[in-house]
């Protein structure tokens, strides 16, 4: 029965574990869900001074519990060049101490807690109709679990104390730290989680299964198992400035390690003696650890961002416009912050579209053929890009987004299709027309001529007056951007009747002319259709300031 009973024990050792997993899950993402965006945005304003942004990184953090969410943030705030990298290290300081909060909280005893905080989530994510309330339900019924499974690991290890043959395995682990820094470094870096694998060892140490510097030694694995991440799944094309943050705070985990191994034979009696509980005294080394680090990066940090900006210098040189810049994988676990990044991605699109109208009307005005190649491979590039961000965003997970957040994940779609419709009507219609105007030799005078950069002009006004109200979601901009589709429609109706005036009239050349205007008109009519679309509809829609139809109803 002995050789069934521990491989039984160890399944049920495997559950458990998973079960601490996914409580610190459901933490993070009803807490993502309630209040993501409102943490990017204070974030963003606290990047000012390194001292307010060392206090908000351990703020952030102490709520979301994942240094790895914060510092993907700050790391996409500081590639944008929207914060200096000073304030941005600052807060990968605060933000790793941030994580050592909640397991100084759950080194006491709190399993009495468990039911109570399971039962109010439930009713909480049950019963209530607001989804803030909602996602606190979340966090609550993921601290029930993680207290739960706390109670479980200690539960399971007690019986096996002296067990040989598992005594024999963490013995020839606790022999050697630096072993004890790679086991742990790996398991974190597969959880995704040091808050998870410090309480597991936690759970080790209160059962004396593993010495204490053992215990020490493996905190110090978790630490740096977390800085792990966002390096390693960052995509291989990433620009080199981008990964100035993340390197930054793996380097100064790495020296932390390399600094606490080297103290650990007289650190880890003096532990022991301060914090004799075997819980509390791991609890208490995760924090003096990160205290500690900060302490000795804080005031060195100008120093050490020269250091980063040399050894990842941004990138200069010329690169496909099609690769999506800003889609970061690593972000994906975090809806907030993905959310941000096709956001900024999308904004390219813009970009491309003006370059493209811009080639068009170049293409009219010059008759350069060479303006209207340039234009159409501009089109393949909004493909792309269209493409990724959609691809991006769908891969999401539902869970973890707020209704907020999937509010905006459609306004970002609707917004990079509609870009895409008006990319392929300059693609099609309008480079098509400059074609044909070369080939059936039809000349526009001056006056017609500045009449079309003005029509162009003023489409381009709209094409950034749309990007403008995608990222504020302003009513009076929206509003503004809607009344154009009347402007461009009083165009096409102006040109209609010169068009039928001329054919009355009997002028066959001056006909042609202005039937190729008119075509004209009604395809710049179309691209500007798409960008009221793109932007001004999603606003006024959830403002509730459209009517559903134009058509006036039976009196």
């Amino acid at each position: 029965m002995a050789g069934f009973d521990f491989p039984m024990t160890l399944l049920d050792l495997a559950g458990s574990v998973a079960l601490l997993l996914w409580g610190v899950r459901m933490v993070q993402t009803g807490v993502q869900r309630a209040f993501g965006a409102r943490l990017q945005t204070a974030l963003g304003t606290a990047l000012r001074t390194p001292a307010r942004a060392f206090l908000t990184g351990v703020g952030v953090t102490a709520l979301l519990q994942s240094s790895t969410a914060t510092g993907l943030m700050v790391a996409g705030f500081a590639a944008g060049g929207l914060v200096d990298l000073v304030p941005a290290l600052a807060v990968m300081l605060g933000a790793n101490v941030g994580t050592t909060l909640i397991v100084q909280l759950l080194s006491f005893d709190l399993s009495a807690a468990t039911p109570a905080l399971i039962l109010i989530g439930v009713l909480m994510f049950q019963r209530s109709q607001t989804s803030r309330t909602h996602d606190l339900g979340r966090v609550a019924i993921g601290l029930g679990l993680m207290l739960l499974a706390l109670r479980q690991l200690l539960y399971l290890i007690t019986p096996f104390e002296d067990a040989p043959s598992l005594r024999l395995l963490l013995g020839a682990i606790a022999t050697q730290p630096w072993l004890d820094v790679i086991v742990a470094a790996g398991l974190t870096w597969a959880a995704h989680s040091s808050v998870a694998i410090v309480l597991l060892v936690m759970s080790l140490a209160a059962k004396g299964v593993v010495p204490p510097d053992a215990a020490f030694a493996l905190v110090l694995g978790a630490n740096l198992g977390t800085a792990l991440n966002p390096m390693l799944e960052m995509e291989g094309g990433s620009d080199a400035a981008a990964r100035r943050v993340p390197a930054g705070n793996l380097g100064t985990r790495l020296i932390g390690v390399v600094l606490g191994l080297a103290l650990l034979p007289k650190l880890g009696p003096w532990m022991v003696t301060i914090v004799p509980d075997p819980a509390r005294a791991v609890a208490g080394f995760h924090l003096l650890f990160n205290l500690v680090l900060a302490a000795l990066f804080f005031p060195v940090l100008p120093y050490y961002a020269s250091l980063l900006r040399r050894l990842f210098p941004a990138r200069i040189n010329a690169q496909d416009p099609s690769r999506p810049l800003y889609l970061d994988e690593a972000a994906r676990e975090t809806p907030v912050v993905a959310i941000g990044a096709a956001t900024r991605e999308a904004l390219r699109l813009a970009d491309v579209l003006e370059s493209m109208l811009h080639a068009s009307l170049d293409a009219f005005a010059t008759d350069d053929r060479r303006r209207v190649s340039e234009a159409r491979r501009m089109d393949d590039v909004l493909d792309r890009l269209n493409s990724a961000i959609r691809a991006y965003l769908t891969g999401l997970d539902p869970d973890a987004a707020s209704d907020a957040d999937q509010r905006r994940i459609e306004e970002i779609l609707a917004f990079t299709t509609n870009l895409e419709h008006a990319g392929d009507v300059v693609d099609k219609n309008l480079l098509s027309h400059a074609v044909k105007r070369l080939k059936r030799n039809i000349h526009l005078s001056g006056e017609q001529t500045d009449e079309l950069a003005a029509i162009v002009a003023r489409l381009v006004a709209n094409l950034r007056a749309a990007a403008s109200v995608f990222m504020t979601t302003d009513v009076r901009a929206a509003r503004m951007l809607a009344v154009e589709k009347e402007a461009f429609r009083e165009l096409e109706t102006s040109a209609t009747e010169d068009h039928f005036a001329q054919i009355r009239a009997g002028q066959t050349r001056e006909a042609e002319a202005s039937a190729w205007r008119l075509d004209l008109l009604r395809d710049l009519k179309r691209i500007n259709d798409h960008l009221v679309a793109a932007a001004a509809y999603p606003v006024l829609k959830g403002q509730g300031e459209l009517l559903p139809t134009r058509l006036r109803g039976n009196e």
